[in-house]
């Protein structure tokens, strides 16, 4: 069985931008790769719902949701309106959503980007900058779509038919990291 890749979408958890994110989502799901966003609403959730979009037997992958989640109580709960309803696997975690501070490694937006084999950068504020800040610096590869990103000078993919050549250019490649440890890696 081949693992699929996984793309991130990073963008406003406020406003939707339905015009480019439910198509993008459906894109996604025809190109068999797993989604993978916040979970929450805004970009989070129209994308995830043009991914949903598509039936089961014509995807391969799922929508995998990381949650922000508060730190008090023994197990940590995510808020209101997390998941949203298109999410099919919740990742829960401990780390509140914050924003500019978002940028950290202990931050949940670096396990976003850490997870990602490539990040898509839709319109958004304070929390989707520092993911692309992020992905950055953990080197992934990185487009902008519908103008998100543009102000951090990411390169914009201007249709979805550039946003289909990205991806199929970067995930068609070999990982130039082995994934294998001990002595039969090395060369």
């Amino acid at each position: 069985m081949r693992q699929l890749k996984i793309v991130g979408v990073m963008g406003s958890g406020t406003e939707a931008h339905e015009k480019v994110a439910r198509p993008l989502g459906a894109l996604l799901a025809h190109q068999g790769v797993h989604l993978l966003t916040g979970g929450g609403g805004g970009v989070m959730r129209s994308v995830s719902e043009g991914f949903a979009s598509v039936p089961p037997s014509l995807r391969r992958g799922i929508v995998l949701g990381i949650l922000p989640g508060s730190e008090e109580g023994e197990v940590p709960q995510p808020p209101a309106g997390y998941p949203n309803e298109f999410v099919e696997v919740t990742i829960r975690t401990h780390l509140p959503d914050r924003g500019e501070q978002g940028g950290t490694r202990s931050s949940r937006n670096s396990i976003n980007i850490a997870t990602a084999d490539a990040v898509i950068i839709l319109p958004g504020g304070a929390g989707t900058a520092s993911e692309t800040e992020l992905a950055r610096k953990f080197r992934k590869p990185l487009i902008g779509f519908g103008g998100g990103g543009a102000a951090e000078g990411i390169a914009q993919a201007e249709s979805l038919e550039a946003v289909e050549l990205f991806l199929k250019k970067i995930l068609s490649e070999e990982s130039p990291r082995s994934l294998r440890s001990g002595p039969a890696s090395q060369a």
